[in-house]
């Protein structure tokens, strides 16, 4: 299976449905009242973190997800049916991100979690719900409320609790091999591991979540090898386990490649740079091992735990493994990302306005003009007595005077013109 773990698609809520302005007909009745129906509420856009999902490789292919526009009002008080839910399922350790802002909407960092991103567009109301005492025969209805759509970008950030970093070809897959139930492919090459490996560890009574991260080489922080590609695989893990090629077999310096590598995790992020980070001193069954452990003990001296092992004998892991868990006892959960609260920001009207003079003409627009002109009738008197007190309650009235206009101005709303008059 192909790896994807960035994608970007459109989400969109439904909308809602319209409201129905109709009258009673009935043989014998000759002035039925209103039985316009309000229409019906528009699907949500619902997030799941599956934990069957490891790649976001269905999102290269299908990249629009709409929920279903909710049905409009129907005459005799008939509701109109709520339209579906859209229901994404993504891996766990998901971020779903707002490209336009950048803010992040959503982290979907644990099994099972399920989150409304987006909710449906309220239903229209039907003209029975405006009758009044004093204006019986309402002749409009309301429409459903529009909804936006979200241009997103989908990042998968693994949840690992230990992260195995190091050099390409130092034995990173064979360690979680040996540790887990994983099978990830080893071969002797250099980037054999093309994506992100997870495995389960069991020590004692304690379990933890360990990841062979690929693709880290000098430059990897600006995007060389494989480094931007899984660096950010990096960042929710809770330690790191540095694996360097003690035996120096080829060619390198062990103690050479250790900096290379933390230098790379300090450029690319600060807070990875912190993380708890111990040594595992790989392929100490080769000839000349013992000779670079000492000199890279010297070098180290306490300041960093090294733990000499062998992947290829399954030596050397007992106190590795004792020390994982004792440093996953003292530090923090893993990395969650605080999320923006988009749930209720359903409506394509965001509220507000501006008013702007062109050519002599005063031109209003915003969010609060597109609603104002979408629930309006033209036609019928009690809608637009009902559009004048809205000028005035939300302020536009007051703003084109203090803008200059006068009796006589002439105001344009969307393709709609007219005289200031209170």
């Amino acid at each position: 299976m192909q790896f994807v773990d960035k994608a970007r698609i459109y989400i969109k809520a439904g909308d809602g449905g319209d409201g129905c302005a109709s009258f009673h007909r009935e043989k014998y009745v000759q002035r039925g009242g209103p039985d316009g129906g309000d229409g019906g509420r528009g699907g949500s856009v619902i997030f799941v973190a599956d934990r069957n999902m490891s790649t976001l490789l269905d999102f290269k292919y299908s990249r629009h997800f709409r929920a279903q526009r909710g049905e409009n009002g129907r005459a005799q008080l008939q509701r109109g049916k709520s339209g579906e839910d859209m229901v994404i399922h993504v891996p766990i350790g998901t971020l779903v991100r707002d490209v336009e802002s950048g803010r992040i909407m959503v982290d979907m960092n644990s099994p099972g979690r399920e989150r409304v991103l987006l909710h449906g567009g309220r239903g229209g109301r039907g003209n029975a719900r405006f009758a009044t005492p004093t204006h019986q025969a309402p002749r409009f209805a309301q429409p459903g409320q529009k909804t936006r759509e979200y241009e997103v970008e989908l990042e998968l950030k693994t949840i690992a609790d230990v992260g195995l970093i190091g050099l390409p070809n130092v034995g990173k897959s064979t360690i979680l091999s040996v540790l887990t139930s994983a099978r990830p492919k080893i071969a002797n090459y250099h980037f054999t591991t093309l994506t992100p490996n997870l495995g389960v560890v069991k020590r004692y009574d304690k379990t933890f979540v360990l990841a062979d991260i690929p693709g880290l080489i000098e430059g990897a922080a600006d995007g060389a090898g494989l480094g931007h590609d899984f660096l950010r695989h990096v960042e929710r893990t809770r330690m790191l386990v540095h694996v360097v090629d003690i035996s120096g077999c080829e060619g390198r310096d062990p103690i050479e490649d250790y900096y290379q590598i933390n230098r790379e995790l300090e450029r690319y992020s600060e807070r990875l740079a912190q993380l708890p980070q111990i040594v595992a001193a790989n392929k100490m069954d080769i000839t000349g091992a013992e000779e670079y452990l000492h000199f890279m003990r010297e070098e180290l001296g306490d300041a960093v735990k090294l733990f000499p092992v062998s992947a290829a004998t399954t030596s050397g892991f007992d106190a590795l493994l004792d020390e994982i868990v004792c440093v996953l006892a003292t530090v923090p959960k893993s990395l969650e990302y605080d999320e923006e609260d988009y749930a209720n920001d359903r409506s394509m009207y965001p509220k507000g306005f501006e008013v702007a003079v062109e050519d002599g003409v005063f031109v209003v627009t915003g969010g609060t003009v597109d609603y104002l002109l979408d629930t309006t009738n033209a036609n019928d008197e009690y809608s637009m007595r009902r559009f004048q007190k809205y000028l005035i309650n939300e302020g536009i009235v007051e703003a084109l005077r203090a803008a200059g206009a006068t009796d006589e101005s002439v105001v344009r709303m969307g393709d709609w013109e007219f005289d200031v008059v209170e």
